[in-house]
């Protein structure tokens, strides 16, 4: 998977940290949902993410 399609950062959304495009959800929040317990069905019933942005989301996560 290609993270840098959902991937991004723009020094005029949330200082440059790294978001899901089209949205103001940053990696960083999407991936303290789911340190929590959060499924995937709970993080897209609740935010506008898909579930391809969320693999994305783990794809560009450190450490991967």
């Amino acid at each position: 998977m290609d993270w840098r399609t959902y991937i991004h950062s723009d020094p005029k959304i949330l200082l440059r940290k790294p978001i899901v495009k089209g949205t103001r959800l940053s990696v960083e929040f999407i991936l303290g949902l789911f340190a929590e317990g959060w499924t995937e069905q709970q993080v897209t019933e609740s935010y506008p993410i898909s579930p391809l942005a969320i693999q994305a989301v783990f794809a560009f996560a450190p450490g991967n």
